[in-house]
């Protein structure tokens, strides 16, 4: 038995990526990316910890690309790419500070907010996925959505000054499209009406326009569906259509509240 499994994964995949491997890429590109250990106050130092996190990279190309110029060329794109990425993820820093009254310096954010840190690390994998690169950035945003609960697929596309509060249960499917100032809270779905594999080229997720807020636990479903610009979505509602821009869209819900007197026994709830 364990032969026959031996040959099915050898069939599979003669030299598998490192997930771990991948991991520990990432961390050590945001930390150098934003000085976030303090370290990098040389230049020198700074320039030749670039350089081993570039050939770090290509190690880890080369594990999905059989062509060595293309892992060269993926490679010199993805750091000529960063100075750009660097400049949309300071914005999205600001934006968290100018709005969060819980943000207290920069700092906070880039250390503990994992809101910043799920919005850096999908920045980051939404370059190898316009280039192509198998596997890689499904990695990197599957480990921060181990580490946070926030699934955004590399895949998205998502504009400036990006604000994601609390987080915890926010999915962003594939083909979403988001515009720039807009803000989304926890449990927020941006999903797809359809799971059917004959729709995977299509549009199957929402779009989202400029200066929208989404509040916690909204459900906005379908690739036809648009929410229009400076439009807020109240926490809870479930929408499968558009909504036209500057829209207050909310979710009317009753709650009672009795004593406990009313009642001839006790309610029990068991969380």
């Amino acid at each position: 038995m364990s032969y026959s499994i031996y040959i099915r994964n050898q069939e599979r995949a003669k030299s598998p990526i490192n997930k771990r491997q991948v991991e520990k890429w990432v961390d050590e590109l945001i930390n150098w990316l934003f000085d976030i250990s303090q370290e990098y106050s040389n230049y020198r130092f700074f320039q030749n910890k670039e350089k081993l996190i570039q050939l770090k990279l290509q190690d880890i190309l080369a594990k999905v690309t059989d062509d060595t110029n293309q892992v060269l060329v993926n490679s010199n794109y993805f750091f000529d790419s960063l100075e750009q990425i660097h400049f949309v993820l300071i914005n999205d820093l600001e934006t968290i500070i100018n709005f969060d009254p819980a943000a207290k310096s920069k700092e906070e954010v880039l250390i503990a907010y994992p809101g910043f840190f799920a919005i850096t690390a999908y920045r980051i994998a939404n370059i190898f996925w316009k280039l192509d690169i198998p596997i890689v950035p499904r990695i990197i945003t599957e480990y921060v959505h181990s580490r946070t609960g926030i699934d955004i697929h590399p895949g998205a596309e998502i504009g400036e000054n990006f604000f994601i509060d609390h987080g915890t249960g926010i999915v962003i499917g594939e083909t979403t499209k988001i515009g720039n100032n807009v803000k989304i809270y926890q449990g927020v779905t941006l999903g797809a009406l359809s799971v059917s594999k004959d729709n995977a080229s299509a549009k199957r997720h929402p779009t989202i326009e400029n200066n929208v807020t989404i509040y916690a636990n909204a459900t906005i479903l379908g690739g036809n569906t648009t929410i229009g610009v400076s439009s807020v979505i109240g926490g809870n509602v479930w929408l499968t259509h558009s909504v036209p821009e500057n829209s207050l869209v909310y979710h009317k819900s009753e709650i009672e509240i009795k004593k406990k007197s009313e009642f001839p026994e006790a309610l029990n709830y068991v969380i």
